[in-house]
């Protein structure tokens, strides 16, 4: 039989050891949490900057990159916790506008393209009713 007075303390020993891994495990979720935030934010910013841009690139004057550059860096701007600075590379072509948005700090980087195809949805609107369907 063990006696009391050697299990006395054994408890403290086996919770310094685990301790540190649980308050590792917990900072873990927390910055993957603000990963996973701050990529929902890019990746939406790179969206809506794609699609505006393929509306305007219908308009006569078109779809201009440096407005573009402006409408997603107002899109992202203060709202990543832990990519605070997201940069975007945006080519506007005849059918399509392509955003790709990265980010990175330390080790860990963020990378997202976004299409939207250019579209002329008045055009075959005009067409179907002049073939009469």
């Amino acid at each position: 039989m063990l006696k009391e007075g050697k299990l006395n303390g054994s408890m403290t020993v086996e919770m310094s050891f685990i301790m540190p891994v649980i308050l590792l495990l917990v900072m873990q979720c927390i910055t993957a949490a603000f990963y996973f935030h701050d990529k929902n934010i890019i990746s939406g910013a790179a969206y809506e900057t794609a699609v505006v841009g393929s509306t305007k690139a219908r308009e006569e004057g078109g779809a201009e990159e440096g407005e573009l550059m402006a409408l997603f860096q107002e899109r992202v701007g203060g709202k990543c916790i832990l990519f605070p600075g997201a940069d975007a590379g945006i080519s506007v072509s005849d059918t399509a506008v392509v955003v790709t948005a990265s980010a990175s700090r330390k080790r860990m980087g963020i990378s997202v393209v976004k299409k939207a195809r250019i579209t002329y949805p008045e055009k075959y609107i005009r067409d179907m009713r002049r073939i009469g369907k």
